[in-house]
């Protein structure tokens, strides 16, 4: 005799990247097993919440997180608890994390395996990304037995030399074996001949302070990277993935890289398509501190329309969690600071309202930015859409609903957010993860560590696989 289900979301208007109906979605085991038309029954569940009026869409998957990250003397202050909680308070239901090697002692697999043995902490689902910042003889070896863990992409910085640089022979190095592996490079592209210059000259005219922190990386320093990258890419036949992409120009490029037939892809932020440079002449410009930094109100105007064109295929956060007494221990010397903003809370609600101001963007784009995006071009396994045998991860939410933001009150493990103060729509009012009902009426249930390592499937393998459709549901 067959169970009586876990778990009934019922009337709401089912949202994924491809479509929408009106239906009940019957979860048992963590599992979505059917979708029912709202036209029938309710079907008996031991919970049921009603959706009626409010959107259900799948829960957030963010491909860009940076957790208990050390990089020089600089530790983020979070761990896989706070970041978590953080998430599923923001309606993601999946982190992406990095194994990112914290000196030149820790190779690329010691990296990922500490970031494993961590996440199990974590409070949602975690999958993980490799590193490489120096080629040795060892290097295939490791990346093997990092796609043998479900580990099946692999990020280099063209920036940061002394710290996490990777140079241009590791980088193609790098992608033949990606290749050879059926995973994903990642790259963070920033021409580090140019920074190094205009840096250097900022400095020495007595301009280094976080107020001139946008003047010191030019967009020119981030289309030149991602033009040089997609050459690599093109020569080896690596699919490429750009983080947190800043200018029109670098996704322009990655545009005319896939028209030829590259597999490439571009990523932004949510501070890229809401704030500009002007937040470099406020109070306090050290909330702002990231690389790239923000671009001119023009350049966000522009980048926000290739969103709205379906240029850019995911926004994530780029969540690092500094607090400010360590942003402003050298506010007076950007190359001594810290950079990287706290995001994964507030991913959805920005990058929802951005998105709704344009006429041409509807919620399913939104969808496919915020879930269906990240865990497709990730191949991460039953996440991104709510169809039968996929996760039960869910978010409910009145599209109208509109909160400001309190720094204050949100649960990164820091003392301030870039937002404080903005007016966002979009926040979610009920979160699902894994059939758990994890966040309601304005409360968090902790689930404890129940968060699963997500192992990863290639590439090629996944994007080629069938997906969830309409017909599936």
């Amino acid at each position: 005799m067959s169970r009586t289900p876990e778990l009934v979301v019922a009337n709401g208007t089912v949202v994924n990247s491809f479509g929408r109906q009106n239906a009940h979605i019957v979860v048992q085991d963590g599992t979505i097993v059917r979708l029912v038309p709202a036209s029938e029954p309710v079907p008996e569940a031991e919970r049921t919440i009603d959706a009626a009026g409010r959107l259900v869409i799948p829960g957030g998957v963010d491909g860009h997180c940076h957790v208990a990250q050390v990089t020089g003397r600089f530790r983020t202050l979070d761990d896989y608890k706070t970041t978590s909680t953080a998430a599923l308070w923001g309606g993601t239901t999946t982190i992406i994390d990095f194994g990112i090697p914290r000196d030149a002692q820790e190779t690329p697999l010691a990296a990922v395996l500490h970031k494993k043995e961590l996440a199990q902490e974590s409070r949602c689902d975690v999958a993980l990304h490799g590193s490489v910042v120096s080629w040795d003889e060892t290097v295939p070896w490791q990346l093997g037995q990092l796609a043998a863990e479900g580990v099946r992409s692999v990020k280099m910085y063209t920036t940061n030399r002394g710290t996490t640089m990777a140079d241009g022979d590791t980088i193609l190095k790098v992608m033949r074996e990606m290749v050879r592996l059926d995973g994903l490079t990642y790259i963070h592209a920033e021409h580090d001949p140019i920074i190094a210059d205009c840096t250097a000259q900022h400095a020495d005219d007595g301009r280094i302070g976080i107020e001139h922190l946008h003047r010191t990386r030019p967009e020119l320093a981030e289309e030149i990277s991602v033009k040089e990258t997609l050459a690599m890419a093109e020569y080896t036949g690596a699919p490429v993935y750009f983080v947190h992409q800043s200018t029109p120009g670098a996704v322009d490029l990655v545009a005319e890289a896939r028209s030829a037939g590259q597999e490439a892809y571009s990523e932004t932020c949510p501070h890229y398509l809401t704030l500009d440079d002007t937040v470099y002449g406020s109070a306090f410009p050290e909330w702002y501190a990231c690389c790239p930094p923000m671009r001119s109100a023009e350049t966000v105007a522009a980048l926000k329309e290739r969103l709205a064109a379906g240029a850019i295929h995911t926004v994530s956060s780029d969540h690092s969690c500094y607090d400010l007494s360590q942003k402003r221990e050298r506010t007076d010397d950007i190359r001594a600071m810290p950079h990287g903003l706290p995001g994964v809370e507030t991913r959805m609600p920005v990058t929802f309202t951005a998105m709704m101001e344009s006429a041409r963007n509807t919620v399913e784009d939104f969808v496919e930015v915020f879930s269906a995006g990240p865990a497709r071009i990730n191949a991460v396994p039953g996440k991104g859409a709510i169809a039968e045998c996929f996760d039960a991860d869910l978010v409910i939410f009145d599209p109208a609903e509109e909160r400001t933001v309190d720094g204050g009150s949100l649960h990164m493990g820091t003392d301030f957010s870039p937002f404080d103060g903005v007016r966002l729509t979009g926040w979610p009012a009920v979160v699902v993860a894994a059939g758990r009902v994890v966040v309601d009426a304005g409360a968090f249930h902790d689930p404890g560590p129940v968060g699963r390592f997500v192992a990863r499937n290639g590439f090629r393998e996944h994007t080629t696989a069938p997906a969830a459709t309409p017909a599936t549901v």
